[in-house]
């Protein structure tokens, strides 16, 4: 699990998921992959219209539709081409040391899934094409994702901040632990202050767990700030981020506590639709 993989497509996030990804890639001292790929729905690689005409239509205007359709994908890869390449200049300017570009025609999950093996984490836009003129819609793609991928995914707004704290959503249990432990180990948030917030009852059980997170990431460096909070979870997490002025939120899937019902659920669309600063969903 070597490379970071930015996820290019032309949208108005682009910018800032180039931005983003070569801020982790120097994080973490990895390698940059630039992704494009070529949806497969609006440019099918080879299209069969004979099941579409009717009777009576003449050959050659079959013949004209299927070479629009292939003209249209050449073009579309090309300003596919043409955006890889502006975003290699940009990160190789913001200092990443090896960029890599790759260009596919299909599915963006299948093509993440079938890197997989060789990716340390995702960087992908909150609004994608086609969301992009509605920012109150998240890419058609993210959802799907989110669900499917094994890696962690970073989540970005269409404009870029330099990240310089970090908020883990926190329940105690053991998946979310492991989320800590994850956040603690790894260069990404090196050097920054990381907020560890739990939305539940006051107790000396929760406080304990609380203590536990904070005792492990002070280990690996960092300086900690701990919050227990009650609630609802969305507002509460984003009441926080917004009063202490934190850059990215650090969420998990969470087993069955309230925080999964958070992450798979209506209430995990509702705070990405209205995020305006990168969620880092680890796996």
């Amino acid at each position: 699990m070597s490379q970071v993989i930015a996820c290019i497509d032309g949208s108005a996030t682009t910018v800032a998921v180039c931005d983003y990804s070569a801020w982790a890639a120097m994080q973490l001292n990895a390698p940059l992959l630039l992704l494009h790929v070529l949806d497969d729905k609006r440019y099918p690689a080879a299209t069969d219209l004979s099941g579409n005409i009717g009777l009576g239509s003449r050959e050659q205007l079959l013949d004209e539709l299927a070479a629009l359709d292939e003209q249209r994908a050449k073009l579309a890869l090309q300003q596919g081409h043409g955006m890889l390449e502006s975003a290699k200049a940009r990160a190789l300017e913001d200092g990443v040391a090896t960029v890599q570009m790759r260009q596919r025609h299909g599915d963006l999950n299948e093509s993440l899934q079938d890197l997989e093996s060789d990716t340390r984490l995702v960087v992908l836009g909150l609004h994608g094409e086609d969301s992009s003129t509605n920012p109150q819609l998240i890419g058609s793609h993210v959802e799907t994702v989110i669900r499917t991928a094994h890696r962690p995914l970073l989540l970005t707004p269409d404009a870029y901040k330099k990240p310089r704290s970090a908020m883990i959503a926190y329940d105690g249990s053991a998946t979310t632990q492991k989320g800590v432990q994850m956040v603690a180990q790894s260069p990404l948030f090196k050097g920054m202050p990381v907020h560890v917030v739990m939305v539940d009852a006051d107790t000396v059980d929760n406080r304990e767990k609380l203590t536990w997170a904070e005792k492990l990431l002070n280990s690996h460096g960092h300086e900690v700030v701990t919050a227990l909070r009650a609630g609802e979870v969305e507002p509460t997490l984003h009441g926080y981020q917004t009063e202490q002025d934190i850059d990215v939120l650090v969420m998990g899937a969470y087993g069955h506590s309230r925080l999964r019902q958070f992450l798979v659920g209506s209430t995990t669309t509702a705070m990405l639709q209205t995020s305006t600063r990168p969620v880092l969903v680890l796996r």
